[in-house]
């Protein structure tokens, strides 16, 4: 097949190469073994390669290896090395390398031995000895197994595939043995071995998959993790190149596959590297379009799969019995199938022979009865398959022993956390939910696929939603899905019932998953966005990107340069949502890192007319600049009533002037304005004061952590004494205010009869500033009805100027004191609220702690006062500064 695979079962059993063990003195006769062994070891993994290629990868990850780097320093206690990785990455090549090179006499001046442990074999045997365990396939050593234990510093330990020991969790630490003759369970055995309970001088060397690594380290001491990644991209780059011989259509292949950021994930197994080979070049060499094979990992492995068949090879019962046995091995976390798993589903070798003399299962080379799939993923698309397929007639599965759910619970969250390997069947599944991929396989094979399989689906998908919001990893769940399905009506009935959806987009693949399934959400209405760092890599790397690249100057740019390129015609698919969707009126975008070309492409679908945005938020975003563009977009903007720009953000002229523009413009039907983390100079908040003269929409202003102080604030007082004044709620949290500011607003909340809702939380007014405040209040033509004092350095003598205000019957009906040390101040407080002429309704009095003392004070008053209600729970400095009543 041309590829990387891991051998089960030890290479070591050999009766030939036994030699070393049993005649340690004889350096030739172990040179001889060594010989064989790496011959064997090559032609097993690389077959139709070339030796240079495979070493190049294992030695980049063997390096790391202590034990066998002559530069490493000393050690005292002895090594233990965990090589983890995904399915099919290399590890047991590597583990296996490395036992061929513990035990070449050119590398040590003396003897040492390896044993390899595969807990593939081990996990189905019975209790036994240690000596018994490491000898089951050399009897010829038995004599000498006590003077070889004897020596344990000599003897390397390959424990390999320890998540495929079938144990409870936790369970192989206990009951810990050291006594290497004592009858034990196996994972007793191995637990103690791990955890140097037994053979403490020995090296060990543990490959496992990710998902045991926690188990793991409850046993192992001082561990040394390496992570096997396999091909990088440069690997797969050249096995392309070598699988293809024609470069050209090597790196179009090449390209096709990482333009899918899953499938190429997937690609750092070899074996997955030949399947996506296998499957172009045959396209290629048809003359047909490979592009559309490579949208999803489910329309590749479909195509391979038909692509090793004639079609109309009537190999119904043959693919039927192979789905099984995927669906039986994967639900009991197996990857290698044995003799007694193929009888107790009833099949026979016969029925696997056409798939493995096309190397899709493979029949172990040492253990006749062992069989394993070409990768962990085909395995995941074959249990996909044994659920799509329709099932024969008078079929009885309760009549078998078969351990495999049912579509439900495959799909349970409850069943996916025992078996992450379960996730990715869910998406096979839907993706052979599609039409054309159904009609794909019965030309093939003469079989049909379920009818019912996608009401089945769509009756998962909604359950998953119908009684509670979709979290956003569930949500980037079902869009996966979707994706793979390809399948538009199916797309419509399931996210026919969002109205809100948050997304934060990590990579590509997610890009990609929402662009195709968000398009056909006709009923959506807000979308919130976070874009992770990473996505969009132009503000790292100097270069501007140019979307109308030919394909010959796109595969001579730098892989960082098509990698951003990807990025953007992906960005520009999802953003065309904005302006296609009339139903969509709310767009936030927030802690995200994006670039100069996504901000202007995100703005150009902003600014079409197709786009009817009412409410915008941008929070938080890089780069800066992409305020500034922002401003320009919305200049004119008909629809747009509420707009957010909050961010560390230097208020140059050039945004200043836009947001002016903004506000100026005879379109600007602009009602909420909030501007946060802004600088900017006396200068040009005057500009800014005199925009607002003239604009007779905006009716709330909210300048959170803006550096405005008292000399800004003069200069929007002044404003808003004016006649034709609109601003009917303004918001100055953490400007920097102090009590002069005071003295200027309550000047403007008696002569304005708009403003009604007032926050000056965060700022240090202090019992002055308050003291300023109620004199503006006790005038009759002050129409204010809220205000926010949370958090401004009031005390008791605070609270005695607001119960003089409170009891001449002023206008305000919400206050907010929270988080002031008001300490005795509540009971002059109190006095005013059970006043008859206190029209006070809602009062928030969060602090740091309360005592039964004040409580029972507060509720004698809302007995006096029922209409009065008081929000008075504990709480921390992180209370909302603006309460509901404000908002």
């Amino acid at each position: 097949a041309g590829q990387v695979q891991e051998i089960d079962s030890p290479q070591l059993g050999d009766a030939e190469e036994d030699s070393e063990l049993a005649k340690p003195g004889e350096k030739e006769g172990r040179r001889n073994s060594v010989e064989k062994q790496s011959l064997v070891w090559k032609n097993t993994f690389w077959q139709g390669d070339v030796d240079s290629f495979h070493d190049d990868v294992i030695r980049r990850n063997q390096r790391f290896v202590p034990f066998l780097n002559p530069r490493t320093p000393r050690k005292l206690t002895p090594y233990t090395v965990v090589l983890h990785g995904p399915a099919g990455v290399g590890k047991t090549t590597l583990a296996k390398k490395c036992m061929l090179d513990w035990t070449d006499c050119n590398l040590s001046p003396t003897a040492r031995y390896a044993f390899y442990l595969s807990c593939k074999e081990l996990s189905r045997m019975g209790p036994c000895s240690f000596a018994e365990l490491i000898s089951k396939d050399w009897p010829e050593l038995q004599d000498d197994i006590p003077s070889l234990l004897a020596q344990a510093q000599r003897i390397l330990f390959v424990v390999d595939g320890l998540d495929e020991l079938k144990v409870p969790p936790g369970a192989l630490i206990q009951d810990l043995c050291g006594d290497w003759e004592q009858q034990k369970p196996v994972p007793v055995l191995l637990g103690s071995l791990l955890k140097r309970k037994m053979l403490p001088k020995a090296a060990l060397l543990v490959t496992t998959r990710p998902r045991a690594l926690r188990d793991l380290q409850l046993l192992v001491q001082q561990p040394i993790y390496i992570r096997v990644e396999g091909f990088l991209e440069e690997d797969r780059r050249a096995y392309f190149l070598r699988h293809f011989g024609d470069e050209d259509q090597a790196i179009r292949a090449f390209e096709l596959m990482r333009s899918n950021a899953a499938l190429f994930q997937l690609g750092s197994a070899p074996a997955v590297c030949w399947i996506v080979c296998t499957t172009l070049k045959l396209q290629m060499e048809k003359g047909e379009d490979p592009a559309p094979t490579c949208l999803t990992s489910t329309g590749l492995f479909l195509r391979f799969l038909c692509s090793q068949f004639p079609q109309g090879a009537q190999l119904w019962g043959a693919l039927r019995a192979l789905s099984l046995l995927a669906a039986q091995g994967l639900w009991a976390q197996m990857s290698v199938l044995h003799g007694e798993d193929l009888e107790s589903v009833g099949v026979q070798e016969s029925d696997l022979r056409p798939f493995l003399d096309r190397d899709i299962l493979r029949q172990d080379s040492v253990s006749k009865g062992c069989y394993s799939f070409v990768h962990l993923s085909f395995q995941q698309f074959l249990t996909a398959l044994f659920y799509a397929l329709e099932e024969e007639e008078e079929e009885d599965r309760d009549g078998r022993a078969w351990d495999i759910g049912d579509v439900q619970k495959l799909l349970s969250e409850e069943e996916r956390l025992k078996n992450p390997d379960l996730i990715q069947v869910g998406h096979f599944l839907f993706g052979l939910a599609n039409e054309k991929r159904a009609k794909e396989l019965e030309a093939t094979f003469g079989c049909q696929m379920s009818p019912e399989i996608k009401q089945e689906l769509l009756r998962c998908k909604a359950n998953l939603h119908a009684n509670k919001p979709l979290s956003m990893t569930e949500l980037k769940e079902v869009l996966c899905c979707l994706y793979e399905s390809q399948e538009e009506e199916l797309v419509k009935v399931v996210v026919a019932p969002f109205k809100e959806i948050s997304i934060n987009l990590t990579n590509t693949s997610e890009m990609m998953h929402c662009s195709f399934s968000l398009k056909h959400c006709r009923d959506l209405e807000k979308v919130s966005l976070q874009v992770a760092k990473g996505v969009f890599l132009e503000n790292y790397v100097d270069f501007e990107p140019d979307i109308e690249f030919e394909w010959c100057t796109y595969v001579s740019l730098p892989s960082w340069a098509q990698q951003d390129l990807r990025s953007l015609r992906l960005w520009t698919d999802f953003c065309s949502l904005f302006s296609s969707n009339s139903n969509l009126k709310f767009l936030e975008v927030k802690q995200s890192f994006l670039s100069d070309s996504s901000v202007r492409i995100l703005c150009d679908h902003i600014t079409r007319s197709t786009c009817h945005l009412q409410k915008v938020e941008i929070k938080n975003v890089t780069p800066d600049t992409a305020y500034r563009d922002f401003c320009l977009a919305f200049i004119g903007k008909k629809t747009l009533t509420h707009l957010t720009l909050e961010g560390h953000v230097e208020w140059e002229r050039t945004m200043l002037l836009l947001l002016c523009d903004l506000l100026r413009n005879h379109k600007c039907n602009l009602q909420y304005l909030r501007l946060g983390g802004h600088c900017a100079t006396s200068e040009q908040w005057a500009d800014f004061s005199c925009v607002l003269k003239g604009n007779q929409s905006l009716k709330h202003l909210h300048l959170s952590a803006s550096v405005l102080l008292d000399e800004g604030a003069k200069l929007l007082y002044k404003t808003m004494t004016r006649p034709k004044h609109f601003l009917q709620m303004l918001s100055l949290e953490n400007c920097r205010l102090t009590e002069a500011s005071c003295k200027d607003l309550a000047a403007v909340m008696v002569v304005s009869q708009q403003l009604t809702h007032l926050c000056l939380a965060k700022n240090p007014i202090g019992d002055t500033g308050v003291k300023f405040l109620c004199e503006g209040l006790s005038y009759p033509e002050c129409k204010l009805q809220a205000l926010v004092l949370q958090q401004c350095s009031i005390t008791k003598r605070g609270c005695r100027y607001l119960s003089e205000a409170l009891q001449e019957a002023c206008s305000l009906t919400n206050l907010d004191l929270s988080l002031n040390q008001i300490a005795r101040g509540l009971w002059i407080l109190c006095q005013a609220l059970e006043n008859p002429n206190c029209n006070l309704k809602h009062l928030r009095l969060k602090t740091y702690g309360t005592n039964s003392e004040i409580t029972k004070l507060l509720e004698e008053v809302k007995e006096k006062n029922p209409k009065l209600t008081i929000d008075c729970n504990a709480s921390g400095a992180t209370a909302p500064a603006c309460c509901d009543f404000f908002c």
